[in-house]
């Protein structure tokens, strides 16, 4: 219940700033840079307990730094990602006892990477031409993913994906993420489609057609099931089961935002690669 109390409370909140008007992309931006602090705050929290001492809050400030360039200067971003890394370097350097430094540089350069460069995926897709949609599309498909994942999982489960990883998971449950994800994606065209006879709508898949969205579906969700393997495993090989205690039901914010980590970027560049090819 608490699982469902806090989804229905976020799930509106995060449409409402899917689809604000353009003139309000910073504050998508921004919002999107607040919570991948609180994810980043929670992975240097999950790096110390490996016995790493990360300089939480030069690391801090190097992410909303990162979104703050991508936001003014976004053909500049791998340069600027490139200038912070080298400089949380020189920081540990200086900062961190030697028996240290390795380990405090990896992991602060390795958070700017995994909840920054990963998540300016989200306001690099709002920012296109349909971008709200693209959005949207991105976040139905793992919502839906994970629900039926949950779902089937509990009911039909019997065969285990990757035990040592996470326990939990089976074979069942990540082909019932895939079709869940496949559904939704057809059901938001379909919307979409509906919507359509409205000037008004803005929600939009146009021109590409149902198989290259259905596609697209099932490419994220792959992405999005492997970036919770992946968190799930970073959380085990330091001993435990949430990243964090910020949402009832949820865990932490890392938690909730782990299959986001791959899915954003897989479904960006994708697209970037559809459209130059």
């Amino acid at each position: 219940m608490k699982r469902i109390l806090t989804a229905l409370v976020l799930i509106p909140l995060v449409l409402l700033l899917v689809f604000v008007g353009p003139r309000w992309q910073w504050l998508f931006t921004l919002a999107v840079a607040g919570v991948a602090a609180l994810a980043a705050w929670e992975y240097l929290g999950l790096a110390e307990r490996s016995g790493a001492k990360p300089p939480r809050v030069a690391v801090l400030v190097a992410l909303a730094l990162l979104f703050a360039g991508n936001f003014e200067y976004p053909d500049q971003t791998a340069a600027i990602f490139g200038g912070l890394c080298l400089g949380l370097l020189i920081y540990c350097t200086f900062r961190s006892s030697i028996d240290h430094l390795f380990a405090d540089a990896a992991t602060s350069i390795f958070c700017l990477l995994y909840v920054g460069l990963t998540l300016l995926a989200l306001p690099n897709l709002r920012e296109e031409t349909n971008g709200p949609s693209l959005v949207a599309f991105l976040l139905c498909v793992v919502w839906a993913g994970d629900i039926a994942a949950l779902y089937v999982g509990r009911t039909l489960g019997r065969l285990k994906l990757a035990p040592s990883l996470s326990p939990n998971k089976t074979w069942e449950g990540t082909l019932g993420s895939v079709a869940g994800s496949v559904l939704a994606a057809g059901g938001l065209l379909w919307l979409a489609n509906w919507l359509a006879q409205w000037d008004s709508a803005k929600l939009s898949y146009y021109p590409e057609d149902l198989w290259f969205w259905l596609g697209l579906a099932v490419l994220v969700n792959v992405a999005a099931q492997v970036g919770d393997l992946a968190e799930s495993a970073l959380k085990r090989s330091v001993g435990v089961k949430d990243s964090g205690a910020l949402l009832p039901g949820h865990g932490g914010v890392l938690d909730r935002i782990d299959a986001l980590l791959l899915a954003a970027p897989v479904l960006w560049y994708a697209l970037v690669i559809h459209q130059r090819f």
